[in-house]
């Protein structure tokens, strides 16, 4: 099996949990009262500043975008990708109840984000299976 399609197999989202794992096991406040990483200033006269906790989220919606598009192919190893980005959104799920570090607004969005990834996963697969029967029979 090649590298490319063990990568296509493995939810993006066990990236984002190591990730952020990393940076609470090296001490970096990822809470809400965490302090600003950078700040842009806007056209606008306003102040954009930016935590690890900020960035965090952004990496989850750019993975959530990109794991919705991954579901939308058909293949051999689509239900092993939806079963594996189901048992991810449980250590989630287990993380932000029984660990210190994930019990924060941050983390909870991650986890909704895993969700939302395991129900759009199936849901589209469902429905592609559907149409695809309804076509060929």
């Amino acid at each position: 099996m090649s590298v490319l399609k063990v990568l296509g197999i493995v939810p993006l989202f066990l990236i984002l949990l190591v990730f952020y794992n990393i940076m609470a096991f090296m001490g970096v406040e990822l809470g809400t009262t965490a302090q600003p990483l950078f700040s842009i200033s806007l056209p606008s006269g306003g102040e954009l500043a930016l935590s690890w906790s900020d960035v965090i989220i952004l990496m989850g919606v750019l993975t959530l975008y990109i794991e919705i598009i991954k579901s939308t192919k058909t293949g051999t190893g689509t239900i092993v990708e939806h079963v594996l980005s189901l048992v991810i959104f449980i250590v989630f799920l287990m993380e932000f109840i029984l660990v210190g570090f994930a019990s924060n607004s941050t983390f909870l969005i991650l986890t909704l984000m895993s969700l939302l990834d395991v129900a759009a996963g199936f849901n589209i697969t469902i429905a592609s299976a559907r149409r695809d029967f309804t076509m060929g029979g």
